[in-house]
């Protein structure tokens, strides 16, 4: 079956996630423990994974990603602010 995206890049917003995280000044672990108090289990270490564009991101997982992190979710898919 053909991938969506091309080349080694398993998500579209890594480093989108990253530059709302850190302008929001939450760790990844902060990120998680809020992520988990809506029921989304997303562990610290999928967060880095996520940022590294080294793992995929489920529709859940967007929807509270952008939820925690105050946007909408195709804010998640703009290229980080410079």
């Amino acid at each position: 079956m053909a991938r969506i995206i091309d080349g080694q890049d398993m998500n579209m917003i890594g480093d989108r996630i990253r530059q709302l995280r850190m302008e929001r000044k939450l760790s990844q672990q902060k990120l998680s423990d809020k992520l988990e108090v809506m029921a989304i289990y997303i562990c610290r270490g999928s967060i880095s994974r996520i940022e590294e564009k080294r793992r995929t991101v489920t529709d859940i997982e967007l929807y509270g990603l952008a939820q925690v992190l105050g946007v909408s979710i195709s804010d998640l898919f703009e290229p980080p602010q410079e």
